[in-house]
């Protein structure tokens, strides 16, 4: 096989909970000899005359841009589907989407709301699906985020993450990413925006199979004591814009200030999927300060995902 090579042909990529540590160890090494490959103008073109087909029930910059270059880059082509642009928005049934799709591209990537219209989608296609996002995780992010970690840290074992914020689809892939990654996670919620419990369960099972730690607290300072890095996300994302009032009360204290990031440790990192609200969720000088790999974390979307559309589709680099 080759170097940097993991097969998961014909495999879904849904929640990082989907896989083992290896594998998913084997995709940040994909991602890396890509990376590497790309920066020194080596045509690397595993998936020429392969097409992705792209629904976007919720938009995006960075998805969008990301998956369509990297197919691109990667000698395949990719196909732009709005809810205006499938028969998804008005009413057909999943299983029919997935089926008739599966006759014309050789992966689906799909960012949208309910996590569970992802997996039916993925139950019915016999090709690839790929969760681009929904309300209950992110996996393409947190593999993005630990790829930055590790060339930054030069290690995951033992990183201590704090994430302070919402209880959302990023604390969800957090939970159980940190664990099979072999790091460390503290989550600071306000009460009442806590984690999916359902989630929280099963990322206590992996952490004591992986002998790493989670703690789920209020306290964002309690959170980010010692902490390796600072990670959070809008208080109010896409769907939620109607709470947003509520929502700033009810996160006030929980911005990732100066002063909270001086808590953290001297060397820490401060991360952020973006779209970010300086001022709210973060100060601008903890963002844009000299701590912050956000534009890092934000490239490493194309590497990693390109890392899961090769291992999924092709299953080797050449």
């Amino acid at each position: 096989m080759a170097e940097g090579t993991i097969d998961l042909r014909g495999r879904d990529f849904l929640d990082l909970a989907d896989f083992t540590p290896e594998e998913l160890r084997g995709l940040l090494r994909l991602a890396a000899v890509l990376k590497e490959k790309q920066k020194a103008g080596e045509r690397v073109q595993p998936l020429m005359g392969k097409t992705l087909g792209m629904i976007f029930e919720k938009s995006s910059t960075r998805t969008r841009v990301s998956f369509e270059v990297g197919m691109v880059q990667l000698g395949g082509h990719a196909l732009f589907l709005s809810s205006r642009d499938t028969q998804l928005g008005r009413g057909e049934p999943i299983p029919d989407t997935a089926r008739v799709l599966s006759r014309y591209v050789d992966g689906i990537m799909i960012r949208t709301f309910s996590h569970e219209s992802v997996r039916e989608l993925a139950e019915y296609a016999t090709v690839p699906v790929i969760n681009g996002l929904t309300d209950l995780h992110h996996p393409c992010q947190v593999l993005a985020d630990a790829m930055t970690i590790l060339e930054h840290k030069g290690r995951l074992e033992g990183v201590t993450v704090a994430y302070v914020g919402d209880g959302n689809n990023m604390a969800n892939s957090w939970l159980v990413g940190a664990p099979l990654f072999g790091m460390n996670l503290r989550v600071a919620t306000p009460p009442g925006y806590e984690c999916d419990s359902g989630v929280v369960d099963r990322a206590k099972e992996l952490a004591a199979r992986a002998g790493t730690e989670i703690s789920l607290v209020h306290d964002p300072r309690e959170a980010v004591a010692g902490a390796d890095v600072i990670y959070t996300d809008v208080w109010a994302s896409m769907g939620q814009e109607a709470e947003r009032e509520e929502r700033l009360r009810a996160f006030a204290g929980f911005g990732v200030t100066v002063a909270l990031a001086a808590q953290a440790a001297p060397d820490y990192l401060f991360m952020h999927c973006l779209p970010a609200h300086r001022g709210e969720e973060v100060a601008a000088e903890v963002i844009d300060g000299p701590h912050s790999v956000i534009f890092d974390e934000a490239e490493n979307r194309l590497h990693a995902q390109k890392a899961i559309l090769v291992a999924t589709m092709a299953g080797r680099l050449a």
